[in-house]
């Protein structure tokens, strides 16, 4: 069975994103080179746990971090599955193999002050970029969304009426968010800017460039981290941070855990359960605070 067959696969069957696929197809295809290089073996379905093993191993020597291993040998364990799954293989050779230990990642939010600091303290220019760049990081804050989300925002994903926004996840799992209303005012103004430039290329989708076409996802890395970089000295400045930071704040603020879970996109508790780190951090500062006994 083809490696094709397997992202036919995932694209149709699982649902799974271009992008998520391409990135199996990489680490499928860097196996590959590596057992026709060390083994003369061209066929992934034949080799075995020791081969597996030596690429392990070669990674390690590269240099190449336990975590960026451990997610190249979770896609080939997958396409095992897929093939025990099409019965093209009777026995996955990484059935018994244990996952390298990695260092759990804490990830810091941007505080509340951070984010007003930047919404409130900045003077974003009058001028599209400016406008779209303001409503770039109140729809990060406001709703959560992923990166790629929202770079495939299209002018249907909202509804002003409601004030709601359509939102296609992983999977292609749809979700409806609520939109602030300091949010739904500045998309108002982006849209008459949007709708004033000279060209407009990719005109379905809601975020473009100056010249009209759908804005990408570096450019929206380096929008996020230029804003911050001004109110904040944590050393990750990202979407992603947003994204955590949006989850963290609305905890603190008593949010309930499973509408949060919802508001996020995740198919289970366990992801959303990352973002209480910070919120047990509050909730200590208020136990000591307001217990009686914490004086004595």
């Amino acid at each position: 069975m083809s490696i094709s067959s397997f992202t036919d696969y995932l694209l149709l069957e699982k649902k799974y994103s271009e992008l998520t696929v391409k990135a199996y197809q990489k680490d499928l295809d860097s196996f590959s080179q590596f057992i026709s290089k060390e083994y003369q073996e061209h066929s992934i379905a034949k080799c075995n746990y020791t081969e597996i093993r030596s690429w392990i191993v070669s990674m390690v020597e590269e240099g190449i971090t336990n975590r960026s291993i451990n997610r190249k040998i979770s896609a080939l364990n997958s396409y095992y599955k897929f093939l025990l799954k099409t019965e093209d293989i009777e026995v996955n050779p990484l059935a018994k193999h244990k996952a390298l230990k990695t260092s759990k990642k804490i990830q810091v939010p941007f505080s509340e002050k951070e984010v007003d600091s930047v919404l409130e303290d900045f003077n974003f220019q009058n001028d599209f970029e400016g406008v779209r760049d303001k409503l770039i990081i109140e729809l990060f804050y406001s709703t959560g969304i992923r990166r790629i989300e929202l770079v495939e925002l299209k002018l249907t994903s909202f509804d002003l009426e409601a004030k709601t926004l359509k939102v296609l996840g992983k999977r292609n799992k749809e979700r409806i968010i609520p939109l602030l209303e300091t949010v739904k005012q500045t998309l108002i103004e982006y849209l008459k800017l949007r709708n004033e430039l000279e060209s407009l290329v990719d005109k379905d989708y809601l975020l473009l460039t100056k010249k009209g076409l759908k804005i990408y996802e570096t450019l929206v890395y380096r929008i996020i981290n230029t804003y911050f970089s001004l109110a904040s000295s944590k050393v990750k400045k990202s979407p992603h941070i947003l994204r955590h930071s949006f989850a963290t704040h609305l905890l603190n603020q008593g949010a309930d855990l499973n509408a949060v879970k919802e508001l996020l996109g995740h198919s289970s508790l366990v992801a959303t359960q990352v973002y209480t780190h910070n919120s047990i951090a509050e909730l200590k500062k208020v136990h000591v605070n307001a217990h009686p006994r914490s004086k004595k």
